[in-house]
Parts: C-alpha cells; structure tokens; sequence
C-alpha cells in the first residue's frame, strides 16, 4: 500500500486475465496489474468517477487489470513512485520536479497533455470573487491569498516565482497566506469569504479548475473573476520509473495514444481540453525545475 499520505481512491474490479495474456513473454509475466497514481487537484468523488474508465480501457489494451490510486496531496505520489509502489502517475510539472529531486534519473517522463487548441500549456490565474472590489492585483495588497498545495505548479511554484519577477513579494504583499491543500478547495475558500483571493490552473476561457468546478455544478458560473495570469507553464506529465520494463512503458504510451480514436468518451472524462498525448522529455520541465529551485533557496534565504 501507499504510505499513511495516500489514499486508495479505486481500483478494477480484478477479472481473471485470459490465459493468453498470462502466456505471453515480456512484461505481463512479472506484472498481475498495474499501479497508477494520480495527484490530489480533483476532490476524491470525482477522481474516482474520472478514473475508473480510464482504468478499464487500459485493462482492455493491455490484458492486466490497473489499479488508480490518489494521493493526499502531491508529494504522496511522488513518495509512492519512488518507494516502487506505482508503475506509472501523472503530476504536475512541479511535482515532476519534486520526482526528479529526489529520484533522479529514475523518474521517466512519457507524455503530456496535448490541448484541443493546439496549446502545449497552461496557466496560473489569480482570482476573486465576482462581486469584489478587487479589479487588479495592486487591489489584493495587505489581503489574505490561497495557494493550493506546495507542489503545485499553478497553485504556488508559477504564482510565487512570477509575482516576485514583477516586484511582488508574496509573504510581504499579502497579510495571509496559506495552503487550501487542493485546487477546489482554494475556489471554495475564496468563496466562502475564507481568503481574498487564490491561485489556480486555467486554460483558456472554456477550460480550467472554475469551468470545470462550475460544469459539475460545485459553483455557480461567474462566480469568479480573473485578475492576474502568469506566462505558460507546460502541460503535465505522465511519468514512470526507470526499473518499470522498456516494453511495458511502450505499451502503456500506445494505449493512451490510441485512446482518443479509440476510446474518445473516456477521453474527455480524462479532461476536456485534451486532444491527445504527445511525447515528454526531461528536457521539456527544466525552465520549471529551475523554478521551483529558485523558490527553495529564496525560502531558506529568508529563514536564516
């Protein structure tokens, strides 16, 4: 099991894989299912609800049944990768970074999130609610600010890193920060009156953690309103570990090429904004994982 921080959201039911399957050489003869684990930006309910026919479409293509597992926050699935206990999961970009610091060249990127519009990111927004005064982010100065999860790209690695590069020191420009510990959860405590404002993920004007909040009828449409955008932060990744055979990562990337020709319903439960996956690399993260680095020294900087 996952350690004490991750929680077993769902898993297919365990049919019996045909005997076939079991006979064939390769990867299936060392692997019964497979281990997939997904990071806590989406409340529980839902993830499970999303998850579940992605789980079966993968059982499907490749003769094993899959297991979803979510953590508690971001780091648990980075904690639950590196211990062995996860074939493959999808992060953030500064969870990818998290993996990479400390795993090393043992955590593979295999793909990203390709948009409908052709987009090979997105963003993090500042918002607030719709019926406030505050029209920009000089307005927000001295009020109280929700970040999501201290490994969240949009939720805190983009907001804290860019609002600096325009002047801003979060820690002195707000009166109050704090982690709401999920995207949601940061949109409900700006509703509430909990905090002023809060940092979430957007991708364009019909797509993001408000739409979608709004689309499974959490808020109501409008309730919100944007006042600040950070340049593009690359779509996350689909990781796996280094130890995971070559030929099962293969298949793994195949089946979830195939799954928009083949599988588009299951597609758009995934997100509804993605087109497809393309090919990641290392390579693709670096301006992220210098990011987040140059957070962690301004932090201990300003602890000494």
């Amino acid at each position: 099991m996952i350690r004490r921080r991750a929680t077993l959201l769902a898993a297919t039911a365990l049919l019996s894989t045909p005997v076939a399957a079991r006979a064939q050489a390769g990867w299936r003869a060392q692997f019964r299912e497979l281990r997939y684990g997904i990071i806590s930006s989406e409340n529980e309910r839902d993830a499970i609800a999303r998850y579940q026919n992605l789980a079966a479409f993968a059982e499907r293509k490749l003769g094993v049944p899959m297991r979803i597992f979510r953590g508690t926050d971001y780091a648990a699935v980075v904690e639950a990768l590196r211990a062995s206990q996860l074939e493959f999961a999808h992060l953030g970009p500064a969870a990818y970074a998290l993996a990479r610091r400390s795993m090393g060249e043992r955590v593979v990127p295999l793909l990203r999130h390709r948009g409908r519009d052709g987009a090979e990111g997105y963003y993090s927004v500042i918002f607030v609610k719709a019926d406030s005064p505050f029209r920009n982010l000089a307005d927000l100065r001295g009020r109280s600010f929700a970040f999501a999860d201290p490994n969240s790209a949009s939720g805190f690695a983009a907001p804290n890193y860019f609002l600096r590069k325009e002047g801003i020191e979060p820690g002195q420009f707000f009166s109050r920060t704090g982690f709401s510990g999920s995207h949601e959860q940061s949109v409900i405590a700006v509703l509430n009156g909990t905090y002023d404002a809060g940092a979430t993920f957007w991708n364009n004007d019909a797509s993001g953690n408000i739409q979608r909040m709004a689309e499974k009828g959490m808020i109501q449409p409008n309730s919100t309103r944007i006042v600040w955008r950070s340049p593009l932060i690359p779509n996350s990744p689909t990781v796996s570990r280094i130890e995971v055979p070559e030929d099962l990562r293969r298949d793994f990337v195949a089946m979830m090429q195939a799954m928009p020709t083949e599988a588009p319903e299951v597609m758009r439960e995934l997100s509804s904004n993605t087109a497809g996956f393309a090919l990641a690399k290392h390579e693709d993260y670096e301006d992220v994982i210098s990011m987040v680095q140059e957070n962690q020294t301004r932090r201990r900087e300003r602890r000494s």
